[in-house]
C-alpha cells in the first residue's frame, strides 16, 4: 500500500459527532484523563514538519493510559486542531514510556446503566479513531509498549505503524471480558492480516489464558509495517516516517485471501474454539465472530456500525458485568488479600526444605528455586526416591533451557540450588519447610513432630494438604503457632491460587511469612479458615457429589456429565475427576463425608468401584480423540432406574452449590463471597463470564431459591436494577 493510496479525504462517520462528543463529557466524572500532548517535530530528509501526539495520563507505568469519554473528547479535539493545519505533512501517535494504551477505561464502562450510553461510548471511540483512518494528512502510530483493546485499535486506525522490539502486551482481551473489539478491531484486523490471524487474535488468544503478543510477534503478523530497537526506537520511527513522506520508502502490504471458503473455514474454527471454552454460555465470542464474518464484504463504515450495535448489546449483559467483577477480583483483591496480617511481621526466607520427593514435591522444589532464588533441599525415605525427585527437577530445567525460557547460566544456577537428602537434620538452617507427603493425618503429624527435632523454633512449618485439618497437624507440637496451610493447585507452575490456611494456633508471624512467600512465588493467596477441604475442593466435591448422585439414581453418565455445560466450565465433572484422579477425589469426599455427613457429601459407590479397579476415570478416548465410556467402566456404575433430565441435574447442582457456599460464609471459612469467587477463578479455572460462582448462582436464582437472598447486591457482577 503506497502513500498515495493510503491518504484519502477525511469522511465523518457520524453527522452529529461533535454533539455526541459533548454528550459523552457528562459520563466522564471520575475519569483519569489521558492527555493528548501535541508537539511539532522537524523531520529529517527535508520531509517537512510533523505533529507528534503523546498519550499520557500523568501517572507511572502501574496506571496505564486508558480511553474514557473525557479522553476521547480530548484526543478528538486535538486531532481536529492538528488536521486543520496546512503546514504539516504527518501526524504520529505514541504513548508514555513502555505504554501506548490499555484500552477502554473499564471503571467508566462499569458505570454505564443504559443501552444508549453503551452505544455512545462505542460511537465516541469509532468517531475519534476514524479521523486517523481517513485523515488527508498521513497518520502514523509508534507502538512503544503495551497496546491492548482500544489501545491496539487506536494504532490500527492509523495509516502506518511501527513497533518497538521491547513492546509487550499487544492484543485484544475483549471477549475475555465479555465484550468485543468495538473501536474498529473486528473490521481492520481481518482486512489487514487475514481472517485466520484475526480469529486467532480476537477469539483464540483471549480465550486461551488471555494470551498477548510481543512487538516482534505483532510485526511478523503484519500489525506493524516496521520494527526498531528499544534504545533509539522513537528516533528511528521518526526517521522512517520521514522517508515514507519523502517517497524514499513505499509500504507494501501483502494481499489477503478474501475467498468465501477461507473466510468461512476460519469463522467455523473460531466457533469451535468458543464452543470448547464457553459452550454457548457467554455471548461475546459469538458476536465478535459475527462481526469478523461480515468484515469480508462490509465497508469500514458498515463494520464500525455493526461494532456499535454489538458492543452496546454486550455491555448491557450480566456476563460482561460478571467479567468486570472477576477482572477486579484478580487485579485488585488478589493483590491485597483480605485478612492478611501486617507484612512487617514476615520473616526472611533464605533456605527452603521440602519433605517428600514425589511429583508434587518436585514441582514445588523447582518453583521455590526459580522464584525465591535460594537453596532448596528435598528429603525422602531412601536415596532412590530422592534421586528421582531431584532428577525430575533437573529434567524440567533442561526443558526450560531447550525452549529458551531460561539462559544457560540460569539453568546452571537452578541446578545448583536444588539438592536432596535422606536426613532431615539437613533442614536445620531452613527458614521454611513444607511437607508434600501422603494425604493421611497421622503421617503428616509424624512428619511435623520429627521436623521439630531439627529445625529452629522460628522456622515455618507448612502443609500442602488439600483437605486435612491444619489445627490437628499442629496439635501436640512444641510450637504449633508456626504451622500454616499452604495449599497449591496442580499443575503448580500454572494455577496461580494458594489457599493459605490459618489453624487454631497459627500465629500472625507465620501467617505473614506465608503470605510473603506466596508473593515471591508470584501466587495469589486467599486466607482460609481451617475447615475440611477449605474452599475449592469443598465446593467442587459438593458439585461432583451432586452429579454422581444423579448418575447413581439412574441418569445416564453422559447426560449428567454434560448437563452443566450451560455454566461454561472449563471441563465437565467427569473430565475433572479424571484430571485430579479418582483416588484423590474419593479421599476428599470421604473427609467431607466424615465432617459434614452423607446428606451433603455422600460417598459414591461408583467412585469407590472406580478406585478399586484402579481406573484413571470413566472415560477413554477413541481413535479420533473423542471421549467414550467403555463397557468395563460402565460396569462399575451402581445405578437405579430414576433418570433426571439435564435441566434437573443442573438445577440440583446449582442448589447444592448455593447451600454449601451459604454454609461456608456462615462458618467464616473466608471473609466474603468475593474470596470464594476468587478461589474458583484462580484455582479451578472458573470462567470470567460467570464472575466465579456466586454471581452465577444469583443470576440463575439459585441463591434466592435456597437461601432466600442473593450473595451479592444487584448491580455487583450484574446489571443495575
Amino acid at each position: 500500500m503506497s502513500t498515495s493510496e493510503n491518504t484519502v479525504a477525511a469522511t465523518p462517520l457520524y453527522d452529529d459527532f461533535d454533539a455526541r462528543l459533548e454528550q459523552g463529557l457528562a459520563m466522564a466524572e471520575g475519569e483519569v484523563i489521558t492527555r493528548a500532548i501535541a508537539r511539532d517535530i522537524h523531520l529529517p530528509h527535508g520531509a517537512g514538519t510533523a505533529v507528534l501526539i503523546s498519550l499520557d495520563n500523568g501517572l507511572d507505568h502501574r496506571r496505564p493510559n486508558t480511553f474514557g469519554p473525557g479522553t476521547l473528547h480530548a484526543l478528538s479535539r486535538t486531532l481536529d486542531q492538528v488536521q486543520a493545519r496546512e503546514d504539516i505533512v504527518a501526524i504520529a501517535i505514541t504513548g508514555k514510556p513502555f505504554i501506548t494504551a490499555a484500552g477502554a477505561d473499564l471503571g467508566q464502562i462499569a458505570k454505564i446503566t443504559t443501552h444508549e450510553q453503551a452505544r455512545l461510548v462505542a460511537q465516541l471511540g469509532h468517531g475519534t479513531f476514524h479521523k486517523l483512518a481517513t485523515s488527508r494528512i498521513p497518520t502514523f502510530a509508534f507502538i512503544n509498549g503495551l497496546a491492548l483493546g482500544g489501545g491496539l485499535e487506536v494504532v490500527l486506525n492509523c495509516q502506518y505503524r511501527t513497533v518497538c522490539t521491547t513492546a509487550a502486551g499487544l492484543g485484544f482481551p475483549e471477549v475475555f471480558l465479555g465484550i468485543l473489539p468495538g473501536w474498529g478491531g473486528t473490521w481492520i484486523t481481518p482486512n489487514l492480516v487475514g481472517i485466520q490471524n484475526a480469529v486467532k487474535l480476537i477469539i483464540e488468544n483471549p480465550m486461551n489464558q488471555n494470551k498477548v503478543l510481543s512487538g516482534a510477534e505483532a510485526y511478523q503478523l503484519g500489525l506493524a509495517d516496521a520494527m526498531f530497537d528499544g534504545a533509539d526506537y522513537l528516533a528511528r520511527s521518526i526517521d522512517w516516517m520521514a522517508r515514507v513522506i519523502a517517497g524514499q520508502i513505499t509500504v507494501e502490504r501483502p494481499e489477503i485471501d478474501r475467498s468465501e471458503e477461507t473466510w468461512s473455514a476460519a469463522i467455523k474454527a473460531g466457533r469451535r474454539v468458543a464452543d470448547s471454552k464457553v459452550a454457548g454460555a457467554a455471548p461475546a465470542p459469538y458476536r465478535a465472530l459475527d462481526c469478523l464474518a461480515a468484515a469480508r464484504t462490509a465497508t469500514r463504515e458498515e463494520g464500525y456500525l455493526r461494532e456499535d450495535q454489538g458492543l452496546a448489546d454486550l455491555v448491557m449483559t450480566d456476563e460482561h458485568r460478571a467479567s468486570l467483577y472477576a477482572f477486579d477480583l484478580v487485579n485488585k483483591r488478589a493483590k491485597k488479600p483480605a485478612g492478611a496480617p501486617d507484612p512487617a511481621l514476615a520473616g526472611k526466607v533464605t533456605k527452603v526444605g521440602i519433605v517428600g520427593a514425589g511429583l508434587m514435591a518436585s514441582q514445588l522444589a523447582l518453583l521455590f528455586a526459580r522464584r525465591l532464588g535460594c537453596p532448596v533441599v528435598m528429603s525422602d525415605l531412601d536415596q532412590a526416591r530422592v534421586e528421582r525427585g531431584v532428577g525430575y527437577v533437573t529434567s524440567e530445567i533442561e526443558k526450560l533451557l531447550a525452549k529458551q525460557r531460561i539462559s544457560p547460566d540460569k539453568a546452571n544456577g537452578l541446578r545448583a540450588l536444588v539438592s536432596g537428602t535422606t536426613d532431615q537434620a539437613d533442614f536445620a538452617d531452613c527458614d521454611f519447610v513444607i511437607e508434600a507427603v501422603f494425604e493421611e493425618l497421622g503421617v503428616k503429624q509424624q512428619v511435623f513432630a520429627g521436623l521439630e527435632q531439627h529445625v529452629r523454633p522460628d522456622c515455618i512449618l507448612a502443609t500442602n494438604t488439600s483437605s486435612l485439618s491444619v489445627s490437628a497437624m499442629a496439635a501436640g507440637l512444641q510450637h504449633p503457632e508456626r504451622v500454616v496451610g499452604f495449599h497449591f493447585f496442580n499443575p503448580v507452575a500454572v494455577l496461580p491460587l494458594l489457599e493459605i490456611v490459618r489453624g487454631a494456633a497459627t500465629g500472625d508471624a507465620a501467617l505473614a511469612t506465608a503470605f510473603g512467600v506466596a508473593k515471591q512465588l508470584k501466587k495469589n493467596a486467599v486466607l482460609v479458615l481451617d475447615s475440611p477441604a477449605f474452599v475449592v475442593n469443598r465446593i467442587l466435591t459438593r458439585l461432583m457429589g451432586s452429579v454422581l448422585a444423579c448418575v447413581e439414581e439412574g441418569t445416564p453418565l453422559e447426560v449428567a456429565d454434560t448437563a452443566l455445560r450451560p455454566i461454561g466450565l472449563p471441563m465437565t465433572p467427569m473430565a475433572l475427576l479424571q484430571l485430579v484422579g479418582p483416588g484423590v477425589a474419593l479421599h476428599v469426599a470421604e473427609t467431607l463425608n466424615e465432617a459434614f455427613g452423607a446428606d451433603r457429601f455422600p460417598v459414591s459407590k461408583s467412585l469407590q468401584a472406580l478406585v478399586a479397579a484402579k481406573r484413571p476415570g470413566f472415560y477413554e478416548l477413541d481413535e479420533k480423540g473423542r471421549p467414550f465410556v467403555p463397557d468395563e467402566a460402565r460396569a462399575l456404575l451402581v445405578q437405579g432406574d430414576v433418570a433426571s433430565t439435564p435441566e434437573q441435574v443442573l438445577t440440583r447442582a446449582e442448589d447444592a452449590l448455593a447451600d454449601e457456599i451459604g454454609r461456608m460464609l456462615a462458618e467464616g471459612v473466608v471473609r466474603a463471597p468475593m474470596d470464594i469467587d476468587l478461589c474458583l477463578i484462580l484455582g479451578a479455572g472458573w470462567p470470567f463470564h460467570t464472575g466465579g460462582i456466586t454471581p452465577y448462582l444469583d443470576r440463575r436464582g439459585a441463591s434466592e431459591r435456597v437461601l432466600g437472598r442473593r450473595f451479592l447486591p444487584q448491580g455487583v457482577a450484574s446489571l443495575p436494577a
